[in-house]
Protein backbone atom coordinates (compact mmCIF):
# COMPACT_ATOMS: atom_id res chain seq x y z
CA UNK A 1 0.00 0.00 0.00
CA UNK A 2 0.89 3.52 -0.17
CA UNK A 3 2.63 5.37 2.59
CA UNK A 4 1.35 8.09 4.58
CA UNK A 5 4.12 10.17 3.74
CA UNK A 6 3.04 9.71 0.04
CA UNK A 7 -0.13 9.68 -0.08
CA UNK A 8 -0.20 13.10 1.90
CA UNK A 9 2.31 14.64 -0.59
CA UNK A 10 -0.40 13.59 -3.50
CA UNK A 11 -3.23 15.02 -2.12
CA UNK A 12 -1.00 18.19 -0.91
CA UNK A 13 0.49 18.72 -4.35
CA UNK A 14 -3.24 18.11 -5.85
CA UNK A 15 -5.63 20.88 -3.41
CA UNK A 16 -2.97 22.51 -1.58
CA UNK A 17 -2.86 22.44 2.31
CA UNK A 18 -6.04 23.39 4.32
CA UNK A 19 -6.15 25.18 6.86
CA UNK A 20 -8.53 25.06 9.93
CA UNK A 21 -9.54 28.39 11.33
CA UNK A 22 -9.32 28.97 14.95
CA UNK A 23 -9.60 31.80 17.27
CA UNK A 24 -6.55 34.35 18.26
CA UNK A 25 -4.33 36.19 16.00
CA UNK A 26 -3.19 32.99 14.41
CA UNK A 27 -6.77 32.03 12.68
CA UNK A 28 -5.35 29.56 10.50
CA UNK A 29 -2.59 27.66 12.54
CA UNK A 30 -3.67 23.60 12.16
CA UNK A 31 -3.97 21.50 9.28
CA UNK A 32 -6.84 20.01 8.52
CA UNK A 33 -7.22 16.79 6.32
CA UNK A 34 -10.55 16.75 4.09
CA UNK A 35 -9.34 14.24 1.90
CA UNK A 36 -9.02 10.48 2.43
CA UNK A 37 -7.62 7.70 0.47
CA UNK A 38 -9.01 4.66 2.22
CA UNK A 39 -12.18 1.91 1.76
CA UNK A 40 -11.59 0.95 5.05
CA UNK A 41 -14.65 2.16 7.04
CA UNK A 42 -13.49 3.39 10.28
CA UNK A 43 -11.13 5.26 8.69
CA UNK A 44 -13.52 6.50 5.97
CA UNK A 45 -15.79 8.30 8.94
CA UNK A 46 -12.51 10.44 9.81
CA UNK A 47 -12.37 12.89 6.54
CA UNK A 48 -15.33 14.44 4.59
CA UNK A 49 -14.31 13.54 0.99
CA UNK A 50 -13.16 10.11 0.41
CA UNK A 51 -11.29 8.37 -2.13
CA UNK A 52 -11.41 5.52 -3.02
CA UNK A 53 -8.47 2.94 -3.97
CA UNK A 54 -8.41 0.84 -7.17
CA UNK A 55 -6.38 -1.64 -6.16
CA UNK A 56 -2.84 0.11 -8.23
CA UNK A 57 -0.80 -0.33 -5.03
CA UNK A 58 -1.79 -3.73 -4.28
CA UNK A 59 1.58 -5.91 -3.79
CA UNK A 60 0.27 -8.40 -5.92
CA UNK A 61 -0.80 -5.64 -8.84
CA UNK A 62 1.95 -3.26 -8.40
CA UNK A 63 5.00 -3.47 -10.58
CA UNK A 64 3.03 -5.86 -13.40
CA UNK A 65 1.61 -4.94 -16.71
CA UNK A 66 -1.78 -5.72 -15.09
CA UNK A 67 -1.62 -1.57 -13.64
CA UNK A 68 -1.27 -0.31 -17.07
CA UNK A 69 -4.41 1.50 -18.03
CA UNK A 70 -6.40 -0.07 -21.37
CA UNK A 71 -7.36 2.78 -24.17
CA UNK A 72 -10.00 3.97 -24.06
CA UNK A 73 -10.16 5.97 -21.15
CA UNK A 74 -12.75 7.57 -19.19
CA UNK A 75 -13.53 10.27 -18.52
CA UNK A 76 -14.57 12.04 -14.55
CA UNK A 77 -15.42 15.36 -14.59
CA UNK A 78 -14.47 16.02 -18.22
CA UNK A 79 -10.81 14.39 -17.37
CA UNK A 80 -8.89 11.06 -18.95
CA UNK A 81 -8.84 9.06 -15.63
CA UNK A 82 -6.37 6.08 -15.35
CA UNK A 83 -7.77 3.80 -12.43
CA UNK A 84 -11.08 3.85 -10.68
CA UNK A 85 -14.90 4.41 -11.83
CA UNK A 86 -15.88 7.94 -12.67
CA UNK A 87 -18.70 8.41 -10.25
CA UNK A 88 -19.41 10.35 -6.97
CA UNK A 89 -21.83 9.22 -4.29
CA UNK A 90 -23.04 11.04 -0.81
CA UNK A 91 -24.07 9.34 2.23
CA UNK A 92 -27.31 9.37 3.51
CA UNK A 93 -26.98 12.39 5.49
CA UNK A 94 -24.77 14.10 3.02
CA UNK A 95 -21.94 15.14 5.00
CA UNK A 96 -19.61 12.88 3.41
CA UNK A 97 -18.76 12.80 -0.36
CA UNK A 98 -17.27 9.10 -1.87
CA UNK A 99 -15.43 9.52 -5.37
CA UNK A 100 -14.38 6.24 -7.34
CA UNK A 101 -12.25 7.43 -9.40
CA UNK A 102 -8.57 6.78 -7.91
CA UNK A 103 -6.90 9.80 -9.15
CA UNK A 104 -4.30 9.82 -5.89
CA UNK A 105 -3.14 6.23 -8.31
CA UNK A 106 -3.59 8.35 -11.11
CA UNK A 107 -1.30 10.71 -9.95
CA UNK A 108 1.21 8.67 -9.07
CA UNK A 109 1.24 6.93 -12.71
CA UNK A 110 2.52 10.05 -14.22
CA UNK A 111 4.68 12.35 -11.50
CA UNK A 112 6.23 8.98 -10.55
CA UNK A 113 6.87 8.11 -14.38
CA UNK A 114 5.74 5.02 -12.88
CA UNK A 115 5.05 3.55 -17.17
CA UNK A 116 8.42 4.15 -17.95
CA UNK A 117 9.60 1.35 -15.76
CA UNK A 118 7.08 -0.88 -16.63
CA UNK A 119 7.85 -0.28 -20.11
CA UNK A 120 11.38 -0.96 -19.45
CA UNK A 121 12.17 -3.02 -22.77
CA UNK A 122 10.54 -0.24 -25.22
CA UNK A 123 13.57 2.23 -25.39
CA UNK A 124 15.30 3.60 -28.71
CA UNK A 125 18.81 3.48 -29.98
CA UNK A 126 19.71 6.21 -27.15
CA UNK A 127 17.78 4.55 -24.58
CA UNK A 128 15.27 6.57 -24.12
CA UNK A 129 11.50 6.21 -23.12
CA UNK A 130 9.57 7.86 -26.55
CA UNK A 131 6.98 9.96 -26.11
CA UNK A 132 4.82 8.26 -28.90
CA UNK A 133 5.25 4.88 -26.86
CA UNK A 134 3.47 7.32 -24.16
CA UNK A 135 -0.38 6.52 -22.35
CA UNK A 136 -0.65 10.46 -22.15
CA UNK A 137 0.40 10.12 -26.16
CA UNK A 138 -1.94 7.47 -27.27
CA UNK A 139 -4.62 8.98 -25.58
CA UNK A 140 -4.42 11.58 -26.71
CA UNK A 141 -4.07 14.54 -23.42
CA UNK A 142 -0.08 15.16 -23.41
CA UNK A 143 -0.78 18.63 -24.28
CA UNK A 144 -3.02 18.65 -20.76
CA UNK A 145 -1.46 18.54 -17.42
CA UNK A 146 -3.88 15.90 -16.28
CA UNK A 147 -2.81 16.03 -12.75
CA UNK A 148 -3.24 19.93 -12.53
CA UNK A 149 -7.26 19.30 -13.90
CA UNK A 150 -7.64 17.04 -10.91
CA UNK A 151 -6.16 19.40 -8.68
CA UNK A 152 -9.13 21.98 -10.21
CA UNK A 153 -11.70 19.78 -10.13
CA UNK A 154 -11.11 18.20 -6.22
CA UNK A 155 -10.70 22.26 -5.14
CA UNK A 156 -13.92 23.17 -7.18
CA UNK A 157 -15.40 20.61 -4.75
CA UNK A 158 -14.86 21.24 -1.90
CA UNK A 159 -15.72 24.69 -2.47
CA UNK A 160 -19.05 23.82 -4.17
CA UNK A 161 -19.86 21.11 -1.66
CA UNK A 162 -19.53 23.60 1.57
CA UNK A 163 -16.86 21.92 3.10
CA UNK A 164 -14.61 24.68 3.18
CA UNK A 165 -17.65 26.61 4.56
CA UNK A 166 -18.76 23.74 6.95
CA UNK A 167 -15.18 23.15 8.46
CA UNK A 168 -13.95 26.94 8.35
CA UNK A 169 -11.34 26.08 5.89
CA UNK A 170 -8.47 28.40 4.06
CA UNK A 171 -7.49 27.53 0.45
CA UNK A 172 -5.31 29.72 -1.10
CA UNK A 173 -6.44 30.58 -4.98
CA UNK A 174 -3.76 30.00 -7.94
CA UNK A 175 -2.62 32.81 -9.83
CA UNK A 176 -3.20 32.19 -13.51
CA UNK A 177 -0.05 33.17 -14.40
CA UNK A 178 3.77 31.58 -14.28
CA UNK A 179 4.58 30.57 -10.26
CA UNK A 180 8.06 30.62 -12.32
CA UNK A 181 10.16 30.46 -15.95
CA UNK A 182 13.43 28.87 -16.62
CA UNK A 183 15.12 30.06 -19.99
CA UNK A 184 17.09 26.92 -20.60
CA UNK A 185 20.00 26.48 -22.71
CA UNK A 186 22.38 23.63 -23.60
CA UNK A 187 25.96 24.28 -24.72
CA UNK A 188 25.88 21.59 -26.98
CA UNK A 189 27.65 23.21 -29.72
CA UNK A 190 28.88 26.53 -28.47
CA UNK A 191 30.90 27.48 -31.96
CA UNK A 192 30.81 26.53 -35.02
CA UNK A 193 34.46 26.50 -36.01
CA UNK A 194 36.85 27.33 -32.90
CA UNK A 195 40.64 26.49 -32.83
CA UNK A 196 42.74 24.32 -34.91
CA UNK A 197 40.26 21.19 -34.78
CA UNK A 198 37.84 22.55 -36.48
CA UNK A 199 40.42 24.12 -39.16
CA UNK A 200 41.03 20.77 -39.72
CA UNK A 201 37.40 19.65 -40.38
CA UNK A 202 36.58 22.57 -42.17
CA UNK A 203 39.67 22.03 -44.56
CA UNK A 204 40.34 18.04 -44.25
CA UNK A 205 36.67 17.03 -44.11
CA UNK A 206 34.69 19.53 -45.84
CA UNK A 207 37.03 20.48 -48.47
CA UNK A 208 37.26 24.26 -47.92
CA UNK A 209 39.96 25.81 -49.30
CA UNK A 210 42.43 26.77 -46.33
CA UNK A 211 42.11 30.31 -46.19
CA UNK A 212 38.58 29.94 -45.56
CA UNK A 213 39.36 27.29 -43.30
CA UNK A 214 41.78 29.35 -41.33
CA UNK A 215 39.03 32.90 -41.65
CA UNK A 216 36.39 30.32 -40.14
CA UNK A 217 38.03 28.91 -37.23
CA UNK A 218 40.52 31.96 -36.10
CA UNK A 219 37.67 34.93 -37.02
CA UNK A 220 36.21 36.99 -33.87
CA UNK A 221 33.82 35.05 -32.18
CA UNK A 222 30.60 37.23 -33.47
CA UNK A 223 31.77 36.12 -36.53
CA UNK A 224 31.09 32.81 -35.88
CA UNK A 225 27.07 31.06 -36.58
CA UNK A 226 26.80 29.70 -33.36
CA UNK A 227 27.49 32.78 -31.18
CA UNK A 228 24.26 33.80 -30.89
CA UNK A 229 25.05 34.42 -26.85
CA UNK A 230 24.85 38.20 -27.04
CA UNK A 231 21.46 38.54 -28.51
CA UNK A 232 19.44 35.57 -27.04
CA UNK A 233 20.77 36.20 -23.63
CA UNK A 234 19.62 40.06 -23.88
CA UNK A 235 16.39 38.81 -24.18
CA UNK A 236 16.17 36.56 -21.88
CA UNK A 237 17.44 38.96 -19.26
CA UNK A 238 15.48 41.47 -20.45
CA UNK A 239 11.92 39.15 -20.06
CA UNK A 240 13.51 38.21 -16.19
CA UNK A 241 14.17 41.20 -15.41
CA UNK A 242 10.20 42.17 -16.05
CA UNK A 243 9.06 38.84 -14.64
CA UNK A 244 11.31 40.20 -11.15
CA UNK A 245 13.94 38.37 -9.51
CA UNK A 246 12.39 35.39 -8.22
CA UNK A 247 10.12 34.08 -11.22
CA UNK A 248 13.02 34.48 -14.01
CA UNK A 249 16.07 32.61 -14.61
CA UNK A 250 18.22 32.09 -17.30
CA UNK A 251 20.44 28.95 -17.36
CA UNK A 252 23.33 27.92 -19.23
CA UNK A 253 24.10 24.21 -19.15
CA UNK A 254 27.66 22.71 -20.07
CA UNK A 255 28.96 19.63 -21.18
CA UNK A 256 31.49 17.30 -19.34
CA UNK A 257 34.29 16.02 -21.58
CA UNK A 258 34.31 12.35 -22.68
CA UNK A 259 34.82 9.69 -25.20
CA UNK A 260 31.83 8.53 -26.06
CA UNK A 261 30.92 8.96 -29.54
CA UNK A 262 27.42 10.71 -28.88
CA UNK A 263 29.60 13.44 -26.84
CA UNK A 264 30.79 15.23 -29.97
CA UNK A 265 31.44 17.78 -30.90
CA UNK A 266 33.81 17.72 -27.58
CA UNK A 267 35.04 20.81 -26.43
CA UNK A 268 37.23 21.90 -23.28
CA UNK A 269 35.11 23.74 -20.87
CA UNK A 270 38.42 25.32 -19.46
CA UNK A 271 39.34 26.26 -23.00
CA UNK A 272 39.46 30.66 -23.73
CA UNK A 273 36.67 29.89 -26.29
CA UNK A 274 33.75 28.65 -23.45
CA UNK A 275 35.45 31.29 -21.24
CA UNK A 276 34.64 33.98 -23.22
CA UNK A 277 30.67 32.57 -23.35
CA UNK A 278 30.54 32.91 -19.76
CA UNK A 279 31.53 35.98 -19.51
CA UNK A 280 28.77 36.86 -21.43
CA UNK A 281 26.49 34.66 -19.43
CA UNK A 282 27.82 36.63 -16.67
CA UNK A 283 26.92 39.76 -17.43
CA UNK A 284 23.17 38.81 -18.10
CA UNK A 285 23.05 36.82 -15.15
CA UNK A 286 23.17 33.30 -15.99
CA UNK A 287 23.61 30.79 -13.99
CA UNK A 288 25.25 27.68 -14.80
CA UNK A 289 24.21 23.73 -14.47
CA UNK A 290 25.71 20.44 -15.59
CA UNK A 291 24.80 18.07 -18.59
CA UNK A 292 25.76 14.92 -18.39
CA UNK A 293 27.51 13.20 -20.86
CA UNK A 294 26.23 10.33 -22.87
CA UNK A 295 29.03 8.56 -21.00
CA UNK A 296 27.40 9.41 -17.74
CA UNK A 297 23.90 7.83 -19.42
CA UNK A 298 26.21 4.27 -19.42
CA UNK A 299 27.43 4.72 -15.96
CA UNK A 300 25.40 6.60 -13.54
CA UNK A 301 28.06 6.89 -10.91
CA UNK A 302 30.08 9.42 -13.74
CA UNK A 303 27.49 11.87 -12.35
CA UNK A 304 29.38 12.68 -9.07
CA UNK A 305 32.68 12.91 -10.83
CA UNK A 306 31.42 15.43 -13.84
CA UNK A 307 29.90 17.23 -11.03
CA UNK A 308 33.13 17.40 -9.10
CA UNK A 309 34.45 18.28 -12.34
CA UNK A 310 32.25 20.72 -12.76
CA UNK A 311 33.06 22.30 -9.90
CA UNK A 312 36.65 22.20 -9.96
CA UNK A 313 36.73 24.07 -13.36
CA UNK A 314 34.00 27.33 -12.69
CA UNK A 315 34.49 26.84 -8.85
CA UNK A 316 30.85 27.29 -7.94
CA UNK A 317 28.30 24.53 -7.59
CA UNK A 318 26.04 23.56 -10.58
CA UNK A 319 22.34 25.20 -9.85
CA UNK A 320 20.29 22.18 -11.34
CA UNK A 321 21.33 18.96 -14.05
CA UNK A 322 20.56 17.63 -16.78
CA UNK A 323 21.10 14.15 -17.70
CA UNK A 324 20.75 11.67 -20.55
CA UNK A 325 18.91 8.49 -20.56
CA UNK A 326 19.84 5.37 -19.24
CA UNK A 327 21.07 2.30 -21.73
CA UNK A 328 19.61 -0.82 -21.07
CA UNK A 329 21.22 -2.54 -18.08
CA UNK A 330 20.95 -5.47 -15.95
CA UNK A 331 17.91 -4.76 -13.42
CA UNK A 332 18.46 -3.27 -10.24
CA UNK A 333 16.88 -5.35 -7.26
CA UNK A 334 15.00 -8.71 -6.61
CA UNK A 335 14.20 -11.28 -9.23
CA UNK A 336 10.39 -10.20 -8.85
CA UNK A 337 8.83 -8.71 -11.69
CA UNK A 338 7.68 -5.45 -10.07
CA UNK A 339 11.07 -4.99 -8.04
CA UNK A 340 12.98 -4.97 -11.79
CA UNK A 341 10.79 -2.71 -13.06
CA UNK A 342 13.41 -0.30 -15.54
CA UNK A 343 16.36 1.37 -14.54
CA UNK A 344 16.18 4.03 -16.90
CA UNK A 345 16.43 7.36 -15.49
CA UNK A 346 15.87 6.05 -11.86
CA UNK A 347 19.28 5.04 -11.47
CA UNK A 348 20.78 8.33 -13.06
CA UNK A 349 18.11 10.19 -10.85
CA UNK A 350 19.45 8.47 -7.59
CA UNK A 351 22.93 9.10 -8.38
CA UNK A 352 22.23 12.71 -8.70
CA UNK A 353 20.27 12.81 -5.48
CA UNK A 354 23.22 11.07 -3.60
CA UNK A 355 25.45 13.53 -5.89
CA UNK A 356 24.65 16.39 -4.11
CA UNK A 357 21.71 17.56 -6.76
CA UNK A 358 18.18 19.10 -5.58
CA UNK A 359 16.95 20.18 -8.84
CA UNK A 360 16.58 18.20 -12.50
CA UNK A 361 15.83 19.98 -15.85
CA UNK A 362 15.27 16.56 -18.12
CA UNK A 363 11.55 15.92 -17.73
CA UNK A 364 10.68 16.17 -21.18
CA UNK A 365 10.26 13.89 -24.06
CA UNK A 366 12.57 14.08 -27.27
CA UNK A 367 10.03 13.35 -30.14
CA UNK A 368 7.23 15.27 -28.70
CA UNK A 369 6.20 18.44 -26.60
CA UNK A 370 3.88 18.12 -23.15
CA UNK A 371 3.70 17.52 -19.75
CA UNK A 372 5.37 14.53 -19.25
CA UNK A 373 5.25 14.50 -15.75
CA UNK A 374 1.32 15.20 -16.23
CA UNK A 375 1.76 18.21 -14.60
CA UNK A 376 2.64 21.98 -15.30
CA UNK A 377 4.27 21.94 -12.00
CA UNK A 378 7.58 20.70 -10.24
CA UNK A 379 7.40 17.54 -8.30
CA UNK A 380 9.32 15.54 -5.81
CA UNK A 381 10.79 12.66 -7.17
CA UNK A 382 9.61 9.38 -5.77
CA UNK A 383 11.08 5.87 -6.89
CA UNK A 384 8.62 3.76 -7.94
CA UNK A 385 10.89 0.79 -6.96
CA UNK A 386 11.10 1.96 -3.45
CA UNK A 387 7.73 3.65 -3.13
CA UNK A 388 10.28 6.48 -1.64
CA UNK A 389 10.04 10.36 -1.38
CA UNK A 390 13.23 12.32 -2.18
CA UNK A 391 13.65 15.54 -2.05
CA UNK A 392 15.47 16.18 -5.67
CA UNK A 393 12.79 18.55 -7.76
CA UNK A 394 11.92 17.51 -11.31
CA UNK A 395 11.10 20.55 -12.89
CA UNK A 396 8.70 19.62 -16.33
CA UNK A 397 10.33 20.52 -19.70
CA UNK A 398 7.66 21.65 -21.77
CA UNK A 399 9.23 23.06 -25.15
CA UNK A 400 12.20 22.00 -26.73
CA UNK A 401 13.57 23.50 -30.40
CA UNK A 402 14.83 20.34 -31.88
CA UNK A 403 11.86 18.39 -31.02
CA UNK A 404 9.42 20.84 -32.76
CA UNK A 405 11.37 21.02 -36.07
CA UNK A 406 13.93 18.34 -36.35
CA UNK A 407 12.20 15.91 -39.17
CA UNK A 408 12.95 13.24 -36.73
CA UNK A 409 10.46 14.60 -34.15
CA UNK A 410 7.70 16.67 -34.40
CA UNK A 411 9.00 17.94 -37.89
CA UNK A 412 6.93 21.19 -38.06
CA UNK A 413 6.21 24.13 -39.99
CA UNK A 414 6.82 27.58 -38.60
CA UNK A 415 3.69 28.37 -38.23
CA UNK A 416 2.39 24.78 -36.59
CA UNK A 417 5.27 25.26 -34.00
CA UNK A 418 4.05 28.91 -33.06
CA UNK A 419 0.27 27.37 -32.44
CA UNK A 420 1.49 24.52 -30.12
CA UNK A 421 4.30 26.31 -28.49
CA UNK A 422 1.27 29.03 -27.71
CA UNK A 423 -0.55 26.45 -26.67
CA UNK A 424 1.33 25.02 -23.95
CA UNK A 425 2.44 28.42 -22.14
CA UNK A 426 -1.04 29.02 -22.51
CA UNK A 427 -2.24 26.47 -20.82
CA UNK A 428 1.29 26.33 -18.12
CA UNK A 429 -0.02 29.84 -17.33
CA UNK A 430 -3.77 28.95 -16.69
CA UNK A 431 -2.48 25.97 -14.06
CA UNK A 432 0.12 28.57 -12.56
CA UNK A 433 3.09 26.49 -13.38
CA UNK A 434 6.48 26.53 -13.94
CA UNK A 435 7.49 27.18 -17.97
CA UNK A 436 10.56 25.65 -18.85
CA UNK A 437 12.54 26.10 -22.10
CA UNK A 438 15.33 24.73 -23.96
CA UNK A 439 16.72 26.37 -27.34
CA UNK A 440 19.95 25.86 -28.69
CA UNK A 441 22.66 28.37 -29.21
CA UNK A 442 23.22 26.64 -32.63
CA UNK A 443 19.48 26.60 -33.97
CA UNK A 444 19.17 30.53 -32.97
CA UNK A 445 21.37 31.47 -35.47
CA UNK A 446 19.22 32.39 -38.78
CA UNK A 447 22.43 30.90 -40.77
CA UNK A 448 21.68 27.25 -39.08
CA UNK A 449 17.42 27.49 -38.61
CA UNK A 450 14.77 29.92 -40.61
CA UNK A 451 12.74 30.55 -38.09
CA UNK A 452 13.88 29.15 -34.39
CA UNK A 453 14.83 32.59 -33.56
CA UNK A 454 11.66 34.50 -34.64
CA UNK A 455 9.81 31.99 -32.83
CA UNK A 456 11.60 32.12 -29.59
CA UNK A 457 11.43 35.25 -29.52
CA UNK A 458 7.54 35.22 -30.36
CA UNK A 459 7.40 33.06 -27.26
CA UNK A 460 9.37 35.71 -25.06
CA UNK A 461 7.07 38.05 -25.82
CA UNK A 462 3.63 35.99 -24.81
CA UNK A 463 5.50 35.01 -21.65
CA UNK A 464 5.83 38.56 -21.43
CA UNK A 465 2.32 39.39 -21.63
CA UNK A 466 1.09 35.99 -19.53
CA UNK A 467 3.59 36.65 -17.16
CA UNK A 468 3.75 40.02 -15.76
CA UNK A 469 -0.27 40.10 -15.54
CA UNK A 470 -1.30 40.63 -11.90
CA UNK A 471 -1.87 37.19 -9.86
CA UNK A 472 -4.45 36.11 -7.70
CA UNK A 473 -4.74 37.01 -4.36
CA UNK A 474 -5.27 34.27 -1.70
CA UNK A 475 -8.54 34.34 -0.67
CA UNK A 476 -10.17 32.79 2.49
CA UNK A 477 -13.21 30.44 2.16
Amino acid sequence: MLSKKIRQYLIDFLVGPLWLQSEGEDRYQRRFDAIGYTDDPEEMKLFPIVIIPSGFFKREYYGTPRTLPELPLAQWRGIPLLFGEPREEWNAERTQLIIHADIIASTYFLISRYEEMCRRSERDDHGRFLGKNSLPYRAGFLHRPIVDEYGEALRSILLESGITERYRLRMEERPTTFSKVNLTHDLARPYNYRGWRSFLRAWLKEKKPPLQALRLSFSADVEDDYYTYPKFLKWDRELCDKLGEDRGQIMLFIRMPSRHPLDKPLYNPRSPYIRRVLAVGAKYKARLGLQCSYAAGHRAERIKQERMLFEKIFRQKPRGLRHKQQSKRHPLGSERTGAQMGEWTKEGLLQAYFSGFRNDYTMGYADVVGFRLGTARPVKFINPNTRLLTELILHPLILRDLTLSDPRYMALEQAEAEAVATDLVRTTARYNGELNLLWHNDLLSPQAHPWHSVLYRSILRLIEELGTESPVSPTHH
